[in-house]
């Protein structure tokens, strides 16, 4: 163990904290949350819908783990909003991602285990891998509900101009509840 590769992970991680979610501040929302604020709210909204998911075996270590690991390119990367990607070549996001994440495990003892993770949570073959899809979205739209009703913006409205579908029923549940409370 390397403790200095140790503390350049936990650097990435920190980044997190000081990385806008730059698709609300373009919508005109005052101090918007952070990519740590939202990786949060999408390990918790995972962990939250393992215990209501029915018909399938979830293995809630794993994720736990894809959650949490979801968004940490963008300690590189950035949060590049999802109107920027229309403008750049075809699955280039994916190519970039996986390049930052590869700089960021590459010298850690488990950055190959963390990198499989991640890569099956961007396969979006398996159960687990589908419900964290599935917790990031539920976050973005809670989120979006939120600082609609808290700050009255109408540009949030674009947000759900376009219906979601969700892999599990019980997430579509909850995203047609929270379209409700709009």
């Amino acid at each position: 163990m390397e403790v200095k590769h140790l503390i350049n992970l936990l650097i990435y991680g920190n980044q997190l904290k000081r990385t806008a979610r730059t698709g609300w501040a373009q919508r005109g929302v005052p101090n918007a949350e952070n990519v740590a604020a939202h990786s949060y709210g999408v390990v918790f909204t995972a962990m939250v819908l393992c215990q209501i998911i029915m018909g399938e075996e979830l293995n809630l270590e794993r994720v736990l783990a894809m959650a949490a690991l979801h968004d940490l390119a963008e300690s590189v990367t950035t949060d590049i909003p999802t109107p920027a990607w229309r403008y750049l070549p075809v699955n280039i996001k994916e190519s970039v991602e996986r390049g930052a994440m590869s700089e960021i495990l590459g010298n850690v003892l488990f950055g190959n285990e963390w990198m499989a993770l991640w890569e099956e949570m961007n396969r979006e073959e398996t159960a687990e891998s589908k419900l964290v899809h599935d917790a990031d979205k539920l976050e973005m739209f809670t989120q979006a509900l939120m600082y609609e009703k808290q700050f009255g913006n109408v540009q949030l409205a674009e947000f759900w101009e376009r219906p979601h579908t969700f892999h599990f029923a019980e997430c579509q549940t909850i995203y047609e509840e929270l379209q409700a409370r709009r």
